[in-house]
């Protein structure tokens, strides 16, 4: 069986949230909201213009990977994962996700002004560089001047997205903010209203971040970044959607990935036919209300039911553990005790050699044969949640390095949150139903929907 490699998939994205200012004057009205019936935008792949191989993509891909989950592990323990000891973060306010593996085109102003952001799931704030630069990393595209803009206006102290804000200053009776990620990442600067564009479809007082100070690594593919998460300040919020959906392509696909907002975020009609739509619910955790997370019951390894505890990916009393699917992580990470017995399932029935998958950041490795990978049998892997079994294609789960003809599969362990990634969720559309918290999935050709 063949082992593809695919890497992390980083979103950038065009950003159009419909802003609802409590006192400023500033919000869409219910009358625009209902106008937007429903948008289809392209997600291209980070890397995708970079003319890389495929091991250098998984390379790539690990990397950001172990970059992501040590953003996430520092939002919900504090504690970052890649550190030996627990350090105090330097700014006191909450840490969030930040990141993602898809690029999308957007247009913010007037006149519009082209740019491309970061799509995130896993925060909300949409955010981007604007001039006067105190502190800005280089973008390909020009830095937003607020100045040049006939629609632009800073939100008021009493905006009731301000108050929405993890943490915020008044100065001059303007929103003052400050964002901050896992790494210490952050981006600093005023809360404001703006028009923005979304495929072809203007989004008039969308609430965004006009940052004028933003430093750290992950953000420099784009100029910004877009929240889809499940808090206020989301696109998925600011918009009143009910629902979204994404597709993502595999690797070695050129085709862009389908964003679905609104109505069209629906289960295409094939998959639908063929009675292969799989729905679980959607939890909340009070101590991350961003994130999705949903109730991971159990694994199968080939012929072995991986039996766990309720308690091994449940949400913890302090926040911390739980399962989260998020589209900018590219590895699935696993708590320690159900990756230890994913891993040991996986080394007795793949009847192949251990082998040292460092080289791209891997540790469940076995030496493929020398006659090649098509003839080596791949245990089928199967995740199950409630009400609902994700049961992967090998090429979702198992890549090969060239270099070294390690055969690894893409699943890490950690401590303190697990994840689903987009490696596995390649060619299996989802839908986010937050109107009725459900996750449904179902086998896609995402390059045909």
């Amino acid at each position: 069986m063949g082992a593809q490699v695919q890497l992390r998939l980083l979103l950038l994205v065009a950003t159009a949230v419909v802003a609802s200012c409590a006192t400023g004057g500033l919000a869409a009205t219910s009358s625009q909201l209902g106008r937007l019936e429903g948008l289809r935008v392209a997600l291209t792949h980070v890397d995708a213009h970079g003319n890389y191989t495929k091991l250098q993509l998984l390379r790539r891909a690990a990397r950001r990977s172990r970059h992501r989950m040590s953003r996430l592990v520092a939002r919900t323990t504090g504690v970052p994962m890649m550190s030996s000891k627990a350090v105090a973060p330097a700014l006191q306010v909450p840490v969030h996700a930040g990141n993602g593996e898809f690029l999308m085109d957007m247009s913010i102003g007037t006149p519009a002004v082209a740019y491309a952001a970061i799509i995130d799931t896993g925060s909300d704030l949409v955010w981007t560089q604007c001039k006067p630069c105190v502190e800005c990393f280089n973008q390909s595209t020009p830095v937003f001047d607020p100045s040049s803009s006939s629609t632009y206006a800073a939100l008021p102290c009493s905006s009731s997205f301000c108050s929405d804000l993890p943490s915020s200053k008044c100065a001059s009776a303007k929103c003052g903010y400050t964002y901050t990620y896992g790494d210490s990442s952050s981006t600093q600067g005023v809360l404001a209203a703006e028009t923005f564009t979304l495929a072809k479809t203007k989004l008039p007082a969308v609430a965004f971040g006009c940052g004028d100070t933003n430093e750290g690594d992950g953000f420099t593919q784009g100029a910004g970044l877009v929240g889809l998460g499940r808090g206020p300040l989301s696109l998925v919020s600011q918009l009143g959607l009910k629902k979204f959906s994404y597709c993502l392509t595999s690797l070695d696909d050129t085709s862009k990935s389908p964003l679905l907002l609104g109505s069209l975020a629906s289960i295409s009609e094939s998959a639908a036919a063929a009675s292969s739509v799989q729905t679980t619910p959607l939890i909340k955790n009070p101590s991350q209300p961003s994130f999705y997370y949903v109730n991971l019951k159990g694994l199968t390894v080939g012929s072995t039911h991986i039996a766990l505890p309720s308690s091994a990916f449940a949400v913890q009393d302090d926040g911390t553990g739980g399962v989260i699917v998020d589209s900018g992580t590219s590895i699935t990470y696993l708590e320690l005790q159900g990756y230890r017995a994913l891993k040991k399932a996986f080394a007795a029935q793949m009847k192949l050699p251990a082998a040292d998958g460092s080289g791209i950041g891997l540790d469940m490795c076995f030496e493929a044969p020398a006659s090649g990978v098509d003839q080596v049998e791949v245990p089928k892997l199967v995740f199950h949640f409630d009400g609902a079994d994700l049961d992967l294609p090998a090429e979702n789960y198992m890549v090969l390095d060239s270099g070294s003809g390690a055969l690894c599969v893409t699943v890490m362990g950690s401590r303190g949150l697990s994840i689903i990634g987009n490696f596995q969720q390649q060619n299996i559309q989802f839908v986010y139903d937050v109107g009725e918290n459900t996750l449904s999935f179902a086998p896609v050709q995402c390059a045909k929907l």
